[in-house]
């Protein structure tokens, strides 16, 4: 059986998609690569943002709903969700958040990392861990690479432990921030899962991680993860056609939703490289409704950094 290779994209909810586009782009540097809909409820944007290509493990993904209420991210919910820079960069980005008006706290770990919140509230975290194997792209030297990895807060934390370690691939490596972590060992980055207690219940919203999203290469790989899935009986999709990639949702027993995606075909299979994130998109099954669709949804521009 393939591996899972560490995270895939995260997806959050937000309340204002331009406010959300503002600061993932011009505050953390990160590249619009994907400006469609939230294929479930197209009337609503679904926003990724990444390195230079969206590539997997990269992929910070939004489903600003306005109007919706505030979140609260806690027991039950993902928590953190912590980015990848240079070791030697992490000066450079207190002082780059400080200037932006974000209240930066610097975490107390072995490698160097800065705790902060995005306008929504949403608990965000750069660590200096980037490796020396992941290049700088387009972006600059000081760039965020991707994820390093998330923290996890669950009802039921054994049993969530038995899925990260027998159906994702985990392998439990000792103490965490806060809790105990897990490492997905074939992966390039996104690595790590710190599986957190002692935290109160959490409340959806804004400001608070939808789903997480675990890696394969492509859909026999997905295939073979789905009849895991089935066969440990947990509440799941089947497969599902995201158009940039392939996906299975099921349901951990603490609570929260998870994703398994394939990294292929990717965001370029209806935009090239160049332009990604430029214009609206719509998957196939959508494309009749553009009009309907895009006087439904607020404007949205692109500002530079």
């Amino acid at each position: 059986m393939t591996t899972v290779q560490g995270l895939h994209h995260i997806t959050a909810v937000a309340a204002d998609p331009q406010r959300n586009a503002d600061f993932y782009t011009r505050v953390l540097g990160l590249r619009l690569v994907k400006k469609t809909v939230n294929q479930d409820d197209p009337s609503s944007y679904h926003l990724y943002y990444g390195d230079d290509r969206g590539r997997p493990g990269t992929a910070m993904t939004f489903f600003p709903f306005p109007g919706v209420p505030a979140g609260q991210a806690g027991r039950g919910q993902p928590l953190e969700t912590r980015f990848s820079v240079p070791a030697g960069a992490i000066a450079a980005w207190q002082s780059q958040l400080a200037d932006a008006g974000i209240t930066v706290t610097p975490g107390h770990t072995d490698v160097p990392m800065l705790q902060f919140h995005d306008p929504d509230g949403l608990p965000l975290a750069l660590i200096g861990d980037a490796p020396s194997s992941i290049a700088a792209d387009t972006r600059g030297e000081t760039a965020i690479r991707g994820f390093s990895g998330m923290s996890l807060a669950s009802h039921r934390p054994v049993a969530t432990a038995r899925v990260l370690t027998g159906l994702l691939d985990y392998v439990e490596s000792g103490a965490g921030v806060g809790g105990t972590r897990f490492v997905s060992l074939d992966a390039p980055l996104a690595r790590h899962i710190d599986l957190v207690e002692d935290v109160a219940p959490g409340q959806a919203g804004y400001g608070t991680v939808h789903h997480v999203a675990f890696r394969v290469a492509d859909r026999p790989a997905l295939l073979e993860r789905l009849e895991r899935i089935r066969a440990w009986q947990l509440p799941c999709s089947g497969e599902v056609d995201r158009y940039y990639f392939r996906s299975v949702y099921f349901r951990e027993p603490g609570g929260m939703l998870f994703e398994i995606a394939t990294d292929d075909p990717g965001f370029d299979v209806d935009e090239p490289v160049e332009s990604l994130g430029s214009d609206l998109k719509l998957p196939p099954a959508h494309e009749p409704m553009r009009a309907t669709i895009e006087a439904h949804l607020p404007g949205l521009v692109s500002r530079p950094r």
